[in-house]
């Protein structure tokens, strides 16, 4: 009965075994090549995204916080030296120009001076060109030129900050970091924060936390920026004997196989085999042709890297090997986990032959 059990497959598992997994390997005419981990292949295969602004985003120089530019809102203030002045209002000898903002194409209207270029030049240069207009008409002319609030120099912020909106270039926040600061920070974990930045028809993308470990990364910003904060989405999948079957999504930038172990529970005290722990990915053939020590391979290919956690240095290879995105994570049964499916199977057997004796001779014997 034990053997007929066996032999049937009829016992429920949580997967293939060992010896099936090992039957799928190149070496026997499977598709999958077959690898135990060790220093060399720990190497190879530590491959993680690499995230960081480029060059352009990079060399982008701070923005002049006194630079006019389109949309922005100038204040004016006109002294003349005469008692009744070409633009003299109610107060003698000054005039007040409350708001007057830069249009699209950068220019402003002042009276008497006509229309000036605004954007590209501060307002000392704007003072300059507008005294030097009305000095041909009005002797000895006063002028001041505040910039007031506008919506010239803007960036969009999106995903998860602490205040979506759209927000102003001004001095305090002229760099990434300080955006986001004005922004109220970001929502999630620092850890898996990313941060996009698009810029025109560029796009680069930044770990959060290397805006402070890597100071070029905390760039200039520019009108028009769009900054995305975004959820790591990486994640790996947990099957067999662990504590948990589910897709995880990363809680780091890099990922062990321990620390992936960890985040399910670690191993089934019960049922798993922990010289069975097996990562399954497609591999680049590059990274492929180093792990194998081969040059032929071309195109993706299934790996499957073995971690046996009951060797010497097994926890070592484990907390070296990097999981990445996409992964399988699977860990096998013991063979006397399945051995007790079968006890338990031919236990319950004979109960329930026992309880149909037992209500049989109940019956005979009413």
């Amino acid at each position: 009965m034990v053997a007929m059990i066996s032999s049937c497959g009829i016992l429920p598992r949580v997967g293939p075994n060992k010896r099936e997994i090992y039957s799928g390997s190149v070496q026997r005419q499977g598709d999958a090549f077959v690898v135990t981990v060790n220093d060399r292949v720990t190497r190879a295969t530590a491959v993680q995204p690499a995230l960081g602004f480029t060059e352009e985003f990079r060399n982008a120089g701070r923005l002049g916080s006194d630079t006019i530019r389109p949309g922005d809102t100038l204040g004016l203030t006109i002294w003349e030296n005469v008692d009744d002045g070409l633009l003299a209002g109610e107060a003698a000898n000054q005039t007040v120009l409350e708001e007057v903002q830069v249009d699209g194409a950068g220019f402003i209207f002042v009276p008497y001076a006509g229309r000036i270029r605004a954007a590209g030049n501060t307002p000392e240069a704007i003072r300059r060109i507008i005294t030097s207009k009305l000095d041909e008409q009005t002797p000895d002319p006063q002028v001041q030129v505040r910039r007031l609030a506008g919506d010239g120099s803007t960036v969009s912020l999106v995903g998860a900050v602490g205040g979506q909106g759209v927000y102003p270039i001004e001095r305090p926040t002229r760099t990434l970091s300080a955006m986001l600061a004005n922004a109220g920070g970001i929502a999630i974990e620092p850890e898996i924060a990313q941060i996009t930045v698009i810029r025109g028809d560029q796009r680069s993308k930044v770990w959060f936390q290397d805006l402070f470990k890597h100071p070029e990364f905390d760039i200039a910003l520019r009108a028009g920026d769009r900054i995305l904060v975004e959820e790591d989405t990486r994640a790996f999948t947990a099957l067999g004997a662990t504590g948990a079957q589910a897709r995880v999504p990363f809680e780091s930038q890099t990922l062990s196989a321990v620390e992936a172990l960890a985040q399910v529970g670690g191993l089934s005290a019960t049922a798993s085999d922990p010289t069975g722990v097996f990562v399954m990915r497609n591999e680049p053939a590059a990274i492929a042709n180093q792990v194998l020590g081969r040059t032929d391979l071309q195109g993706a290919q299934r790996l499957i890297y073995v971690l046996d956690l009951t060797k010497p240095n097994g926890m070592f290879m484990a907390r070296d090997f990097s999981v990445r995105d996409d992964d399988t994570l699977y860990v096998t049964e013991a063979p006397f986990a399945q051995w007790s499916k079968v006890i338990s199977a031919l236990t319950g057997t004979l109960g329930a032959v026992s309880t149909v004796t037992t209500a049989s001779d109940a019956l005979g014997g009413g």
